[in-house]
């Protein structure tokens, strides 16, 4: 019988390195991190919603009112049955970009009623596809983990909404 395992780099690294993968691009725990927003009230606001988009394309949204494991391992079952099943019983932020903005101003001037797709890079390395982002930014000089970019963003939402 044939078993399948998400792969990631701490686990994986070898493997990885030995079908000529770069074991930076397998990071599912940055993704993890990230999901782990679902708790925060902003997704479940009208006009937010989050996705993830995985490497080879594949685009979900989590909804407001699922549970997303407490642990890396329970995340990753979930996570393989998720991509096998495809069920389960643009604004672009990079510190390479050049418009640096203050997160806060930014979200303060954008209309209540204009829906806002914020896309971050959940990658150790590389570059986000900027073909289908309108607006590319960077919220700060320095590289950020995915799961603090994202707080930053909701923080900001937040203060707007005055949801604190």
């Amino acid at each position: 019988m044939q078993t399948y395992q998400l792969l990631n780099s701490d686990e994986h690294s070898n493997f990885l390195k030995k079908n000529g993968l770069n074991p930076p691009d397998y990071r599912p725990d940055i993704a993890h991190q990230v999901m782990q927003l679902v708790k925060n009230p902003v997704p479940s606001f009208p006009n937010n919603a989050l996705y993830v988009k995985t490497e080879k394309g594949v685009l979900f949204e989590v909804k407001p009112h699922v549970r997303i494991p407490r642990t890396f391992k329970r995340f990753a079952g979930i996570m393989l049955q998720l991509l096998q099943k495809l069920s389960i019983t643009a604004v672009g932020f990079s510190h390479s970009s050049e418009k640096l903005v203050d997160i806060q101003d930014y979200v303060n001037g954008v209309n209540n009623d204009t829906n806002l797709v914020y896309v971050v890079g959940a990658m150790t390395h590389g570059n986000i596809d900027k073909d289908y982002v309108e607006d590319y930014l960077s919220i700060s000089y320095y590289p950020l983990s995915a799961a603090y970019c994202i707080s930053m963003i909701t923080n900001a939402v937040e203060r707007k909404w005055k949801i604190l």
